[in-house]
């Protein structure tokens, strides 16, 4: 397969050296894989396995480069490769903070050294961020504005698909991966594949003229939904704010003025659970408390000793339900849980207690406890109650450095003026930066594969955002496995064995 894909590289090039090519392929030629940077490498494994790969490094994606720091990517081949064309390419991007991040190199501790060992191609894309910089004219110029590390992704997806021929595995079934603001970016690349709302500015990258379509994505704890995380995280956590909180005056009027909106919000939405229950801002903490419900049944089924101190209400007998059906699957996360206001329906053994509800309030106290919240707005705080900028507001500034608000509630407090707006240019910037706006039922622009875990004492963001990702992916009609994994804090790429289990059912 693989000289079948080098010898129609070799006529790629002699159609080029010809001159046959029109004005739009002679630009991408720039973008065609050369074989010749192959280098042979070894990774050690923790088990002390070795694993062999073919790497090939440092190479643009782009044909006009504005910062060759970090538009490159780096391909890995193993020598274990899967056979045939429909071996998944594993992406994984290290982005983090929405900060720029360079092409690395695949590690034995994450689900990159997991991937070669598995018999998939890697590629691992740098991109520019909030901290990417370069020099224009004698002025610094700041690189990393949105949506450029979302689209810094696409031309690298664009980079695969166009050379798909000659590059080993398939550029139809890329997975992508990433955590926190890359878990974000996942979702992002996941939702927006094709839109022509990012074509001008992969035109005027010189990105190449292909699709950008994923065949899967991995969202690890994404920091995501931005114009609307500061509501979803006070309507939330308010109720720690005179707790362990310990919001001043000020913080607290900021909290209950963000908390007062998100009910619109929810309902705006439309989301239903599986038994087809709308799901309201009346009777949501219900619906989030199934998923807390299964997560601590699953880990008092592993043995975890979990203290009732922290809100879970449990029976040592098997409670009656009813007539209420079992939770479809096995209840571990791997499945697709039956919920929905009414309350979760696990799976019992004869082994463990049984957890039957969550003092919620009791819970969210525990989960602050661990972690400070941040405090309102947690995200768009700039000029609030306080100057500093957060990376959002980095994200959505301008190229000399300036942040920018990107909620209207943020832009009036810090203007104080009560009919301030968001200019038109930045608005569409803040739109094409959330994965929401773009799923929608039969969108081909949507991949149809979706992995998403939020860690059930993860305070980064509400439990709203990944919540309501995986609700509105699956009431679209896509296939989405998501789970709260108990105890887990902020952190990606853990329990490798459930995400290349996953993989290996969606690859076949």
């Amino acid at each position: 397969m693989e000289k079948t894909k080098l010898y129609i590289l070799s006529i790629l090039s002699a159609c080029i050296a010809g001159g046959g090519l029109t004005s739009e392929a002679k630009v991408s030629d720039k973008l065609s894989f050369n074989p010749a940077i192959a280098k042979q490498e070894v990774l050690t494994m923790p088990s002390g396995e070795k694993v062999g790969y073919t790497a090939y490094e440092n190479i643009y994606y782009v044909s006009n480069i504005e910062d060759s720091v970090y538009q490159t990517l780096n391909l890995y081949v193993p020598e274990s490769l899967k056979s045939g064309d429909s071996t998944p390419i594993f992406l994984r991007t290290y982005i983090g903070g929405y900060m720029a991040t360079t092409a690395k190199s695949p590690s034995a501790g994450d689900a990159t050294g997991r991937a070669l060992k598995e018999g998939y191609v890697v590629c691992i894309p740098g991109s520019r961020g909030v901290n990417s910089t370069i020099s224009r004219n004698g002025k610094t110029v700041c690189t990393g504005t949105a949506p450029n590390g979302l689209l810094d992704l696409k031309a690298a997806i664009r980079y695969l698909r166009y050379n798909d021929n000659v590059i080993p595995g398939s550029a139809e079934r890329i997975i992508i991966d990433g955590t926190s603001a890359g878990g974000a970016m996942s979702a992002l690349v996941g939702s927006t594949g094709d839109r022509p709302e990012y074509d001008k500015y992969l035109r005027k990258m010189g990105a190449a003229p292909t699709s950008d379509k994923v065949f899967a994505s991995v969202c690890y704890c994404p920091i995501t939904d931005l114009n609307h995380a500061d509501m979803e995280y006070e309507w939330l956590y308010g109720c720690t704010n005179t707790g362990v909180r310990h919001l001043d005056a000020n913080q607290i009027m900021i909290s209950n003025e963000l908390a007062a909106e998100c009910p619109a919000y929810i309902n705006s939405l439309d989301l239903k659970d599986d038994e087809g229950n709308l799901i309201t801002s009346d009777n949501y903490r219900d619906y989030l408390k199934t998923f807390l419900i299964a997560s601590a049944h699953k880990a008092l089924e592993e043995g975890c000793e979990i203290p009732d101190s922290i809100g879970i209400i449990r029976y040592s007998e098997k409670p009656n339900f009813g007539d209420f059906p079992p939770m479809d699957g096995n209840g571990d996360g791997r499945g697709a849980p039956s919920y929905g206001p009414a309350g979760v329906r696990p799976m019992f053994n004869n082994n463990t207690d049984y957890v039957t509800d969550i003092d919620l309030d009791k819970y969210l106290s525990y989960v602050a406890s661990v972690t400070p919240l941040k405090t309102p707005p947690a995200f768009d705080q700039y000029g609030v109650l306080i100057d500093t900028p957060t990376p959002e507001n980095k994200v959505f500034g301008d190229e000399e450095g300036n942040p920018s608000n990107f909620t209207e509630f943020s832009l009036r407090h810090r203007l104080h003026d009560p009919k301030a707006t968001l200019g038109k240019d930045l608005s569409a910037r803040i739109f094409i930066m959330n994965p929401m706006n773009f799923i929608s039922e039969n969108a081909t622009s949507v991949a149809p594969h979706w992995y998403i875990r939020h860690g059930a004492k993860d305070r980064d963001t509400s439990f709203l955002v990944p919540i309501n990702l995986a609700t509105k992916l699956k009431n679209t009609g896509f296939d989405v496995n998501f789970f709260l994994p108990w105890n887990r804090p902020h952190s990606g790429d853990y329990n490798l064995d459930d995400l290349f289990s996953w993989i290996e059912s969606i690859a076949d």
